[in-house]
């Protein structure tokens, strides 16, 4: 008789509150463990608290001319 692995659950920590998230599909929100801390991170980007590291985008930057 061959028994069966069980299958292992990943768990991560929401990027917010840092609760423990199922990564799943019983988690609609993964990575996050609610719309509530979904939309503060998205708030969180779109205010620019939160930026992907690199230099910066001198192209649309305040002061910046042709010459």
């Amino acid at each position: 008789m061959t028994q069966t692995q069980p299958k292992k659950v990943t768990v991560v920590k929401c990027p917010t509150c840092q609760t423990e998230v199922v990564w799943g599909e019983v988690s609609a929100y993964r990575p996050f463990c609610s719309k509530q801390c979904q939309m503060i991170d998205f708030g969180e980007w779109a205010d620019e608290e939160k930026a992907i590291p690199g230099a910066p985008d001198m192209s649309d930057s305040d002061g910046w001319s042709e010459g």
